[in-house]
């Protein structure tokens, strides 16, 4: 069974984002690290970079295919997870942590995201 954390918001597209400040952290869920299996590589937008919530800003590329990352948030991108380029893995061993993916200083929003509940709704 995959992990789900309470304090955090989630997308369908099986992003999770928290609010940090003023700053939104974002990364891919448990559910979707293990769906992809072993995480290879891992792209991510340019710092300053105008993301849009629910367009693609990335992509994580695993053993078994390509997936695009969704923005959960509009916003521009304040710091990346430079520990990615050298360790991609981190996504599978610690997806809530170690393994996020961008922050974003959000302008916008959506007031879709999904409750901890919801998503394991969403997964079962």
């Amino acid at each position: 069974m995959s992990s789900t954390p309470e304090n955090l918001q989630y997308t369908k597209e099986h992003e999770w984002v928290s609010l940090e400040g003023s700053i939104y952290r974002m990364g891919i869920t448990d559910y979707a690290q293990a769906a992809l299996g072993d995480i290879v590589y891992v792209q991510l937008p340019k710092i300053g970079e105008h993301v849009i919530a629910g367009q693609v800003c990335g992509e994580v590329e695993s053993t078994k295919s390509v997936s695009e990352i969704y923005s959960p948030v509009t916003g521009s991108v304040k710091s990346i997870n430079d520990s990615l380029s050298q360790n991609p893995e981190l996504v599978n061993s610690d997806p809530y942590l170690a393994g996020w993916l961008v922050t974003i200083e959000a302008s916008e929003v959506p007031s879709d995201l999904l409750s901890a509940a919801e998503y394991v709704q969403l997964t079962a």
